[in-house]
C-alpha cells in the first residue's frame, strides 16, 4: 500500500524530493528538512535559467557536474543580509548585553550562518566602539565555501554604502562609517582591524555537531528557512553550544515559543528576539 504522503504529491514534487534526496546521497549535504517553499522556489527558479529541460535533468547534471552541484548549493545558501540589518536589533546589544560582556575578562560569539560576512563585520564595529573588541573571539561560520570565501574578503559592492551608513547611524554608530572602510573602485574594502578577532570556518548546522561553548550565539533569520524539526535540532544544537548564562540571538520573524527547548531560556527582549540560557536546567 502506498504512503499517503507519497499519494498527495505531484510529479513536479516527486522530483523535487529525488533531487534532494540525490544531493544528500552523492555529497553529503542534507536539504531535506529544509523548508519545502523555500527549496521547491530556489529549484524552480534554477530551472528557469539554466539549460536544464526538467528537474530530472538538474539532477542529472548535479551528480556528474560539479561545477552545476556548486551553483545549486549556492543557490539554497540563505545570503539575504546587509551592514547592520535590523538597526533596532544592534541598539539592543549595545543597551542590554555590552554591559554583560564587559563584565567577562574574556568572550567567545558565534554567527551561525554568516552568509557573506556582513552581521559579522557589524558586530566587531558594535564591539570595537563599545571598548571589548579585543577581549572577544567571533567564529563565523557557513556551510557554503564560496560565501565564506567572500566573508573573508570583507569586500563589498560600493552601491550599498549608502544603505549600510545609514542602518549604522540607526543602530546607534558613534563615529562615521566611513572610518570602517576605504573606497576602490566600485567597491568597498572593509578595515582589516576588523577581521583580527574573527575565525571563519565551515560548519553545518543540518549536519555538523556542536561548535564550542559560547558566550553569545547570533544566527538571525536562518531558521525561518528550516522545517519545525530541524528547528528544534538547530535549538538544541545551539543551548548545547552555549554556556550556562550564555546569549541567544535570532531573527524577527524566529522564537523560541512553541519549540522543544523554550524552557531552558529567559527571554531579554522578546522584540528582538534575544534570549538567555538558564543557568540552571
Amino acid at each position: 500500500m502506498k504512503d499517503n504522503y507519497l499519494l498527495h504529491l505531484d510529479n513536479q514534487d516527486i522530483e523535487i524530493k529525488l533531487l534532494i534526496e540525490g544531493l544528500f546521497l552523492k555529497y553529503g549535504y542534507d536539504f531535506r528538512n529544509y523548508s519545502k517553499a523555500h527549496i521547491k522556489r530556489r529549484i524552480l527558479r534554477r530551472l528557469t535559467i539554466s539549460d536544464s529541460a526538467s528537474i530530472l535533468e538538474m539532477l542529472y547534471n548535479a551528480l556528474y557536474d560539479r561545477d552545476f552541484f556548486e551553483m545549486l548549493l549556492l543557490d539554497f545558501s540563505i545570503n539575504v543580509t546587509e551592514m547592520f540589518r535590523d538597526p533596532d536589533f544592534y541598539k539592543a546589544l549595545r543597551r542590554d548585553i555590552v554591559p554583560l560582556l564587559k563584565t567577562y575578562p574574556f568572550a567567545k560569539i558565534w554567527h551561525a550562518g554568516c552568509a557573506t560576512g556582513e552581521e559579522v563585520y557589524s558586530m566587531a564595529i558594535l564591539l570595537k566602539e563599545e571598548g571589548v573588541y579585543d577581549r572577544c573571539q567571533l567564529y563565523a561560520t557557513d556551510f557554503n565555501e564560496v560565501v565564506l570565501e567572500k566573508a573573508k574578503e570583507g569586500v563589498y559592492s560600493i552601491d550599498k554604502i549608502k544603505e549600510y551608513t545609514y542602518n549604522y547611524q540607526q543602530a546607534g554608530g558613534i563615529t562615521s562609517f566611513s572610518d570602517y572602510y576605504s573606497a576602490k573602485y566600485d567597491s568597498v574594502i572593509l578595515d582589516q582591524s576588523l577581521k583580527e578577532k574573527v575565525i571563519f570556518a565551515e560548519h553545518n548546522l543540518v549536519t555538523d555537531t556542536i561548535f564550542g561553548e559560547m558566550n553569545i550565539i547570533i544566527c538571525r533569520n536562518v531558521l525561518i528557512y528550516f522545517n519545525k524539526e530541524l528547528q528544534n535540532r538547530v535549538i538544541n544544537l545551539f543551548c548545547d553550544s552555549l554556556c550556562h548564562g550564555g546569549i541567544l540571538c535570532l531573527g524577527s520573524k524566529e522564537s523560541l515559543r512553541f519549540s522543544d527547548h523554550e524552557e531552558k531560556f529567559n527571554c531579554i527582549d522578546l522584540k528582538e528576539k534575544i534570549y538567555q540560557k538558564k543557568f540552571e536546567i
